[in-house]
């Protein structure tokens, strides 16, 4: 039984899933999914509360935030980090934030304050490291409007920070950096067939996150301005070299990241690489 993070991962999870050849159809009004593979059942869960089923056993494996899995305290096994979220390849932070104008400078002046947040478990855990004594209140949403009027910090997720400045809020202290795993049972990661699946899966879904900032490369150039092409040719190993029917004449193809191809084709063209392509990547493994 495959767990699927329901709300903020959702769609981005679909999409990772589609990409590592897994078509998972859902209904808006239904919480079960339809997958093509005959050995995978799944549900959709929140997933603030999707590590607690996979510990308990009703989920064998499942996908949710590192964070969550801190927060519920739960003893499963983290089978790979995924760095993605809802809109982005790169992790979020649970920041301490205090209005611009509040006096609070650091996590010692939040004795007998009072603290607004999701991750109640996380935060009192971070003030009790600290030593320091503050009340922390469960909040339900909108934990940003919250300061100053009804409580004096909150702890709040945030990628850039854009939306904590936009509210006139200063990062006092980050207390976790997080993003998405991929967790298993402890008893389904010891039955050799599940751990199989498992296994499976996680390399697929690691392989098509890979591959979202790769491109690869294909390119035919003079066999004497090889080596020139090549020394400007980044990638992830040697590239392939193969001759072609033409006397003098070799097939280049290789992996590059997404970023530099803009301006690595134009140095190719001008190093001697003719019939130059470009072409999107599914799964890249390593």
């Amino acid at each position: 039984m495959l767990g699927l993070p329901k709300g903020s991962l959702e769609e981005a999870s679909l999409r990772l899933f589609a990409k590592a050849g897994f078509r998972i159809g859902k209904s808006s009004r239904s919480y079960k999914p339809s997958i093509d593979d005959p050995e995978l059942d799944g549900r959709f869960v929140r997933g603030q509360e999707l590590s607690r089923y996979v510990e308990h056993g009703y989920f064998d494996c499942g996908l949710t935030g590192h964070d969550w899995v801190l927060e519920n305290g739960s003893d499963v096994v983290e089978v790979c980090n995924l760095l993605y979220n809802r809109a982005s390849q790169r992790p979020a932070y649970w920041v301490l934030a205090v209005p611009e104008a509040s006096p609070i400078r650091s996590v010692n002046d939040l004795h007998g304050k009072r603290i607004a947040t999701e991750v109640v478990n996380l935060t009192r855990n971070f003030l009790e490291r600290h030593g320091v004594g503050a009340e922390v209140e469960f909040s339900w949403g909108a934990t940003e409007m919250k300061v100053p009027d009804l409580v004096d910090a909150i702890v709040d997720l945030t990628e850039t920070g854009s939306s904590l400045r936009a509210n006139n809020l200063r990062v006092v202290e980050t207390l976790l950096e997080t993003n998405t795993r991929f967790i298993a049972n402890k008893n389904s990661w010891e039955d050799p067939e599940k751990r199989r699946k498992i296994e499976g899966i996680a390399l697929l879904l690691q392989a098509a996150l890979e591959a979202e900032s790769k491109v690869g490369l294909k390119l035919n150039v003079r066999r004497d301005r090889l080596d020139s092409v090549l020394s400007g040719l980044p990638s992830l190993r040697n590239p392939t070299v193969s001759p072609l029917s033409s006397d003098g004449w070799v097939a280049v193809e290789t992996i590059v990241d997404e970023a530099v191809v803009r301006e690595i084709i134009p140095r190719l063209k001008a190093g001697g690489a003719e019939d130059i392509i470009e072409y999107p990547l599914n799964k890249v493994v390593r």
